[in-house]
């Protein structure tokens, strides 16, 4: 879904955030652009840096989505008949995102060729993505879920990519359906096999691919890691 390609429509119009309905906003790390619950009355459009979508259950149990980067749209629900949003979106790095009212976002599809085209792309990748993460939760190891992810995330076969991945260990035990301590177990390995490296970023190499690719992701090099 990132890097979408925009060609003159974005620097042009619509999508430098210049204009009526329209407002860019640059953001820090750990703010809140909207939180669960809130009014459900615009589209956003990430031109950089990451942010996280988590929602919040009935019983409080909380659960990362999606992480998002440049090229992606989020809250786009809004044109659903969504009133309110069903989940919380908070920065995970420096990030500048535009804010698009519905009634302008609506407008632009009807008359702007280039958007409408653009933005019907983004819905068509999220669907195969989403589709793609529930076959990988449901066929797929803990560990072969936590290497497809970390591919993902480091933007790997995308233009611009491959990029350092900044997601805390708990965020990626979310998002793959696992325990923080099982994360920790398989980015190990995954540093001793010199799959990855990592400190505040987390740097992911190609050679990650043999876990997601093999067929016995918890064998691989003869790490025994138990089941997923």
């Amino acid at each position: 879904m990132a890097d979408i390609a925009l060609g003159a429509f974005e620097s042009d119009t619509f999508l430098s955030g210049n204009g009526a309905g329209r407002r860019p906003t640059h953001w820090r790390r750990g703010d809140v652009v909207f939180s669960q619950g809130d009014p459900a009355d615009a589209v956003f459009y990430i031109r950089k840096g990451r942010v996280k979508v988590t929602t919040l259950s009935p019983h409080a149990k909380e659960a990362v989505v999606a992480i998002l980067g440049p090229g992606d749209f989020f809250g786009e629900g809004c044109l659903a008949g969504q009133g309110t949003r069903i989940g919380t979106v908070v920065v995970m790095s420096d990030a500048t995102t535009v804010r698009i009212e519905k009634a302008a976002v609506i407008r632009a599809l009807h008359e702007e060729t280039a958007f409408s085209e653009l933005f019907m792309t983004h819905l068509l990748a999220r669907n195969v993505r989403m589709e793609a993460d529930l076959i990988d939760q449901l066929f797929n190891s803990s560990e072969k879920r936590l290497a497809r992810l970390l591919l993902l995330l480091a933007n790997y076969g995308q233009d611009g990519g491959p990029q350092p991945v900044v997601a805390s260990q708990q965020t990626l035990a979310e998002m793959i359906g696992t325990t923080r301590a099982r994360v920790s177990f398989f980015m190990n390995k995954f540093r001793r096999l010199g799959f990855i490296d990592y400190d505040d970023q987390i740097v992911v190499r190609s050679s990650l691919l043999t876990v997601v690719l093999s067929d016995n992701a918890h064998v691989v090099r003869g790490f025994g890691t138990g089941s997923g």
